[in-house]
């Protein structure tokens, strides 16, 4: 944008039209009536003026420095490199200025005020400073309104005249500057690297780049801790554990900072600043273990919140009421419970904090419906959400997605949400320590699809949730773990401090399904003589990587001739890269399922990709002021180029399972074809065909969850394509276990508590304890033991069977 060989002139006059703006970098073209300039030769009323404006008004007066071009297509113009608003300059003027319709409340006589205080610079003054309106009459919120419009109007366009030489655009700068306000060119002058904690999408690399602008030099302090924090966060979201060790940091950290500037890192200095950070608490370091801040923090506040729910008053159940119960929830349900089911019942109603696992085909969702049934006849209350219409429903579900949120809802018949939603986040402050989310409300919540949760969303979660409310934690820990750090429910599971149960018994649908059976046999470590033989729901097509693009091609025509539509059907794969990748089988599918029918098909590009009314898109991010979050899969129902619409930007409209939202072009990178996805990305999602391509390609990837998960997100038909070895790699190949200390956090808090419980009360004679498991001979005798102990469902009738079946 800098041109220094070209002299710098100024044109000062009204914006009368803007010709063209582009929403991504904040380009415009506009039509200038000129008041003044400086142009040698320039004799005209109106000239065009281009270059990057912040929030330009029309019929207002602006000053404009920069040069003049000559350009081959649109003639005489006037390129900006900066400009401002053109303020008044004498004390009439700013008057007359202050007290204009964009500043409500500010009348002639309280800008005479203004103005007789601080002078003509006064507009300065406020901006600087806000305090200097302190004694002048005026009220706080007029305080704040003036400041506002002062920001709007002259602060916004000085920064992001600012924003714009240093390269960002539109989406970053609106995030900068909503961040920092009228400080945001005085944090990029002074600490640049603060953008790599604050802001989403900004690196090291961006920030140190502007450092060196602004002369920071490579062995900065700054410069170093902001390296040292950007390697940590990498590290751990990378691997998905919660710590790494110091020698890994150090060595990447340098290799990091040597990168982005040619300078040698003294390495004395890098472990001084390593040291400088843990005494300002920015990374925790604790038996050579290095943890960022807020997941070392979040595993504790996981511990003490999950202990503190978990010694809430309990429920004890007799028998005779929880058999009433469990008899009126099988009569209204029609369903028949096992041993194991009715104990993840009984456990979810008697206890504050609870577990339920298990794999495809146990009746997890059928255990649900029998909790919340059970729940809401013992505590007497309806399950009719139109009773509640002045107070909260008092039962809660939610997933982590919004298809697993959708499902969750589909089977309970009752409504449920993302826990983002729940809690009242925008998807950016799971980092934060001080965020504030919504405290919960009702007696039962119910989270389903909890191996997809990570760290710092549970302690989000377990944080809002209020004593005395009974918490439910749903999942199948053999699925792949969170995206982000941690493995949450696998450790909850592994350190027995909270009842748990898991579900073992498989219930087929019917006879002719073999999905179930094959996702059981993969997990565990089963590679069977049938494996790869086709089946009536499943087959298996043997090919090498170059050629699964074109047999899953032949593969979706088939389906879409056999009326499949692009909802029926989810290819899943691994990895983006590759000819067998997302990214290269998208449009191909695409063409297939919805293809450029004539020139008059609607198409619009971006990025890589191409966007056609009736293309099927994944959701990449949380957003909840649109109800729409990560994962989310809708279809495109209109688009609507610049020319087409008020607004004058190209705008695409998705709908999502009957909630429309539409997209200016600079949010389009919210989304994307979802054609091909990854297996993450399915998590809490089911199809009723799943298209499944595995190579060799993607060894890296090639793990018995990956596998695992892909094959349990079909519900109907599963084809596997690809390479025999790659799918016998992932069945025989474990994935390591993440690297976190929840499991330790949890034994450690509630053991003190249980030691402090312990040394508080006097010891008493053994009583009848429902969670006992030794036999001793004081129970016996204290007539403590329940005579048909493991008897329960026995009757003479299996007593007569077994022995048959024994002869």
């Amino acid at each position: 944008m800098n041109e220094p060989t070209a002299q710098q002139h100024f044109v000062t006059g009204t914006v009368t039209s803007i010709f063209f703006q582009n929403p991504d970098n904040f380009y415009k073209i506009l039509l200038i009536k000129v008041q003044s300039h400086d142009l040698p030769d320039f004799k005209d009323d109106e000239i065009v003026v281009t270059g990057m404006f912040g929030d330009i008004k029309e019929d207002q007066v602006y000053t404009f420095k920069g040069h003049s071009v000559d350009h081959p297509r649109y003639g005489f113009q006037f390129k900006a490199q900066n400009y401002e608003t053109q303020t008044p300059t004498s004390k009439d003027g700013l008057v007359g200025y202050l007290s204009g319709a964009q500043f409500k409340g500010i009348g002639p006589k309280t800008a005479e005020r203004i103005v007789a205080k601080l002078g003509i610079n006064a507009i300065d003054q406020i901006l600087k400073d806000p305090s200097n309106l302190a004694g002048l009459g005026l009220s706080q919120s007029k305080r704040n309104n003036l400041v506002q419009a002062l920001q709007d109007n002259v602060g916004m366009e000085k920064a992001i005249i600012g924003l714009n030489t240093y390269g960002f655009g539109s989406s970053l700068a609106t995030q900068i500057y909503q961040k920092y306000k009228e400080n945001t060119l005085k944090v990029l002058s002074e600490n640049p690297y603060q953008l790599v904690y604050d802001i989403n999408g900004i690196g090291f690399k961006r920030a140190d780049q502007i450092a060196e602008k602004e002369g920071i030099t490579a062995e900065a302090p700054e410069r170093y801790q902001a390296g040292i924090l950007q390697i940590l966060n990498d590290l751990t979201f990378k691997t998905g554990d919660t710590y790494t060790d110091a020698d890994q940091v150090l060595d990447e950290t340098i290799a990091l900072l040597e990168s982005s500037r040619r300078v040698p890192v003294d390495t004395q200095r890098l472990i001084d600043q390593m040291t400088v950070l843990a005494q300002k608490g920015q990374l925790i370091s604790q038996e050579h273990r290095l943890y960022p801040d807020f997941l070392f923090r979040s595993e504790w506040q996981i511990a003490e919140h999950l202990n503190r729910l978990y010694q809430a008053d309990k429920v004890h159940l007799d028998d005779a009421t929880f058999s009433a119960l469990i008899e009126s929830a099988e009569q209204n349900l029609q369903i028949q419970y096992d041993q194991q089911q009715k104990a993840a019942i009984r456990q979810a109603l008697e206890s504050s904090v609870s577990l339920l696992t298990g794999g495809p085909g146990t009746g997890k969702t059928t255990v649900v419906n029998g909790i919340v049934y059970c729940f809401a006849q013992y505590h007497e209350f309806s399950l009719d959400v139109n009773d509640y219409q002045d107070t909260p429903f008092p039962i809660s579900l939610a997933a982590p997605t919004g298809r697993a949120a959708k499902r969750l809802s589909e089977t309970t018949g009752l409504p449920a949400g993302t826990i983002h939603r729940l809690l009242g986040l925008n998807g950016r402050e799971e980092r934060d320590q001080l965020a504030v989310t919504n405290e919960l409300e009702g007696k039962l919540l119910v989270v389903d699809e909890m191996s997809m949760v990570d760290t710092g969303l549970f302690r989000q979660l377990v944080k809002a949730v209020p004593s005395g409310m009974h918490l439910v934690l749903v999942g199948d820990k053999d699925q792949l773990p969170s995206v982000g750090p941690g493995q949450v429910f696998a450790d909850l599971l592994s350190a027995k401090v909270i009842a748990g149960q898991a579900l073992e018994r498989i219930y087929r649908q019917n006879e002719q399904s073999s999905i179930i059976d094959l996702a059981h046999e993969i997990n565990e470590g089963r590679l069977t003589a049938d494996f790869f033989k086709n089946k009536a729901d499943r087959s298996f097509i043997r090919c090498p990587a170059n050629q699964i693009p074109n047999v899953i091609g032949q593969v979706v025509a088939k389906a879409k001739a056999r009326d499949f539509t692009s909802k029926d059907m989810q290819i899943l794969i691994p990895m983006y890269k590759g000819i067998a990748g997302i990214d290269h089988l998208n449009p191909l599918v695409q063409d297939i399922m919805n293809p450029k029918k004539s020139e008059r098909t609607k198409e619009i590009s971006f990025g890589n990709f191409k966007y056609r009314i009736g293309d099927k898109v994944l959701h990449l991010v949380n957003s909840p002021d649109l109800n729409v979050f990560n994962g989310e899969i809708g279809q495109i129902v209109a688009i609507s180029l610049a020319k087409e619409n008020i607004d004058k930007v190209d705008q695409i409209t998705i709908d999502f399972d009957g909630n429309e939202v539409t997209y200016k072009r600079s949010e389009w990178a919210r989304f994307t074809l979802a054609y091909c996805t990854s297996i993450h990305k399915a998590q809490g999602s089911e199809f009723p065909m799943v298209i499944l391509p595995l190579v060799g390609q993607f060894h890296r990837m090639l793990k018995r969850n990956l596998l695992y998960t892909a094959v349990t997100r079909a519900k109907s038909l599963l084809i596997m394509i690809g390479e025999p070895d790659a799918f016998e790699a992932a069945v025989t190949s474990l994935a390591t276990n993440r690297k976190t200390s929840l499991v330790q956090r949890l034994l450690e808090t509630f053991k003190s508590t249980q030691l402090a419980t312990s040394t508080e009360e006097t010891p008493q004679a053994p009583a009848t304890n429902p969670e006992t498991t030794i036999l001793t001979m004081t129970l016996i005798q204290n007539q403590s033991v329940d005579p048909m102990i493991g008897m329960q469902d026995i009757t003479p009738y299996t007593f007569n069977t077994q022995a048959k079946e024994a002869r």
